[in-house]
């Protein structure tokens, strides 16, 4: 047996044992203790899979079933053993977040642990699948595992029940895409193995009426513009360490399936094949990062900005089709490897942020902005993790979300040279892309740390909060290091996801450095930490001098200078602090707003309140899904008149019905 086999079997069993101890288990402590354990066990076991899956390592495990071909294979290659790393690492973090998260409520029952335990199980196959069926049958597994744990909280609040409602509608109709555009390549080529169906080298339009399906299919449970309404809705109101297992690792997964269809499936697609996918990761960058610059929700912006990072990956990818097609291939080949360095580093910190926003709602019972403030000196370790993540999450150094978009950035403005008139169009406008959103990204998310732990408390409950218990602690902190460690030495890593691809032109330099000779272009966090250092070392050692020379005098002003006795309402809030953007982008977002002016009963001209109330809905939502719905709505209740009761009608239906399907078997 090899290495890959006994991991991939440890994985199974550990995560059917959690399975069995959720059920046997009393008590929501003991479940939390038992079952938290096994499933980071279960996903540390997957991390060594997939880290020797990408290392070159091979083996197969084979499941045997009733139904054809007979059994389901799981066999990692190199690009499968990256995502099986990325997703159980996040659901190793999950786990042992859980075990402090989930003690007690709906969180902590049976059904919960049931479908955390399945779905990182899910998810662990489904970049180990090895075939259609194997593949299928472990996305559907997430899907349902995933759907069941959103709706755990649903006796709590409508609103959970109508998120889980928009999922689950449109992971099926991811479903049912994924399943079209396999089905074509299957057909097309004879075979449900990716092996053979990568070697069909499909084209014409066999291939674009796939890629069509699967991008729709793989693009929907990414959450890319326009296909998205679900996600905000899911992440927001979904427990919180359930957010973190979808948005970094489940959502990376739709990522996987596109890179699987442009790398592996349908490696020489056409240039409009690129453009396509730019156009919608452009759209996906800008349309999310806008979003969550203006949201006061603290996980509604997380979710928006996983709209905006996802984005970012789609445009990536689009962006080495294109160069490819363009016969750029050196070039193309590094944004492949930014496509795959915004995976890895969005999972590192969006895990950590969501934990942190967990951690927040779990000490205030807090998700809105605009009542939080003053967290940091009671939440040190939540604060920390927060701004580790808000830093990466800016693209900022010294952090992988740095050196994922410093990537990204080399692959556009090198590929604008290439001599094709398409991609000196296309490169240009997608470098400005990449610069806006940065922009409003580190807009988003100094509003994000800022208004919620920084100034004073905005309510007795931020001012009353605590740190959370030790596993979610751990957890957090996990995740910040690992945000630190990748952008300090980005080298081995960028190596081992551009083997993973076939890349051979990224190397390592310096301190772990990352160099990219094809666009004369290297990158090493950790020399420039050190020349920083050092230039930084004088100034610091002349200001404790200057210090020590002239002790700091302790003065209480005579009037307070306007700072002694501020009160919170004159703080800034999320929602005033995002009013200026919101302003200049108010066509795109169109808020709603309300202002109610409340007079003194003696006079009119004396304001005794003033009250404020915007609100802010998904555009997409409802101009383009909305209709749809009530349109749905409208010819469902005209079809009840064809169901009146009456038999006579109904055998007219079955011979009218039995006619057409004579006639279309004939034809």
């Amino acid at each position: 047996m090899s290495a890959v086999q006994a991991g991939l079997l440890a994985q199974a069993g550990l995560s059917g044992a959690a399975v069995v101890l959720a059920l046997v288990l009393g008590t929501a402590r003991a479940r939390a203790t038992a079952c938290g354990t096994l499933c980071a066990l279960s996903a540390g076991f997957g991390v060594l899979t997939g880290a020797l899956a990408v290392s070159g390592r091979t083996g197969a495990v084979l499941v045997s079933m009733a139904l054809p071909p007979g059994h389901l294979v799981l066999a990692p290659d190199r690009l499968g053993g990256v995502f099986v790393v990325v997703v159980s690492a996040v659901m190793c973090l999950v786990s042992v977040y859980a075990i402090g998260y989930a003690r007690t409520g709906s969180t902590g029952s049976r059904t919960s642990w049931v479908a955390l335990a399945l779905f990182g199980l899910g998810m662990q196959m489904v970049p180990a699948a090895a075939d259609l069926v194997a593949f299928l049958f472990a996305w559907e597994l997430m899907a349902v595992a995933s759907t069941a744990l959103v709706l755990i909280d649903q006796a709590r609040s409508p609103a959970v029940r109508s998120a889980a409602l928009w999922y689950a509608a449109m992971t099926q109709l991811s479903f049912l895409l994924v399943v079209a555009g396999l089905s074509v390549l299957a057909a097309s080529t004879g075979s449900d193995t990716f092996a053979v169906m990568s070697a069909g080298h499909l084209s014409g339009a066999t291939a674009s009426v796939a890629f069509v399906l699967l991008g729709l299919g793989f693009g929907t449970k990414a959450g890319v513009v326009p296909m998205h309404v679900w996600l905000p809705r899911a992440h927001a109101e979904a427990p919180s360490h359930v957010s973190a297992a979808m948005s970094a690792a489940m959502v990376t997964l739709g990522v996987y399936g596109l890179v699987l269809v442009c790398v592996r499936l349908l490696p020489a697609g056409p240039s409009w094949w690129g453009v396509t996918l730019v156009a919608f990761g452009a759209l996906s960058a800008l349309y999310g990062i806008l979003q969550a610059s203006v949201a006061s929700d603290i996980k509604r912006l997380l979710a928006y900005s996983t709209t905006e990072n996802v984005g970012l990956m789609v445009l990536a990818l689009g962006s080495s089709v294109l160069l490819r097609a363009s016969h750029a291939p050196a070039v193309a080949g590094v944004a492949l490897v930014a496509c795959l360095l915004l995976v890895v580093s969005h999972a590192t910190f969006k895990v950590t942020l969501f934990l942190g926003a967990g951690s927040v709602l779990h000490a205030t019972g807090e998700r809105d902005l605009d009542r939080l403030g003053g967290l940091g000196p009671r939440m040190p370790v939540t604060a920390t993790g927060f701004a580790v993540g808000s830093l990466a999450a800016a693209a900022l150094p010294v952090s992988c979300g740095f050196v994922a978009e410093w990537t990204l950035l080399q692959a556009l403005i090198h590929g604008a040279r290439v001599q094709d008139r398409l991609v000196t169009v296309v490169m240009p406008l997608a470098v400005a892309v990449v610069a806006l959103t940065a922009g409003l990204a580190l807009l988003t998310f100094v509003k994000a740390f800022g208004i919620g732990f920084l100034a004073r408390p905005r309510s007795d409950t931020a001012a009353g909060a605590r740190e959370s218990p030790a596993p979610m602690r751990v957890a957090m902190l996990a995740g910040a290091a690992v945000v630190v460690v990748l952008g300090l030495v980005p080298g081995p890593l960028g190596v081992a996801l551009a083997r993973s691809v076939g890349v051979r032109s990224v190397t390592t330099v310096g301190l772990g450095g990352l160099d990219l000779p094809v666009v004369g272009a290297l990158l090493d966090p950790v020399a420039l930490c050190l020349v920083a250092g050092v230039v930084a070392l004088p100034v610091l050692v002349a200001s404790l001098a200057l210090a020590r020379r002239h002790p700091s005098r302790s003065t209480v002003l005579a009037w307070g200078n306007g700072g002694a006795r501020v009160s919170p309402r004159m703080q800034y809030t999320a929602t005033s602090y995002a009013e200026p953007l919101m302003r200049v982008f108010d066509d795109a977002l169109q808020p709603s707003r309300d202002v109610q002016v409340t007079h003194l009963a003696e006079s009119r001209y004396l304001v005794e309140r003033v009250e404020y109330r915007q609100h802010l809905g998904d555009v997409v939502e409802e101009r383009v899904y909305r209709p749809v719905i009530r349109l749905a709505g409208r010819v469902g209740m005209a079809a009840r008149h064809l169901q009146n009761g009456s038999i006579h009608r109904y055998l007219a239906y079955s011979f009218l019905a039995l006619i057409a399907v004579l006639v279309a078997a004939s034809l």
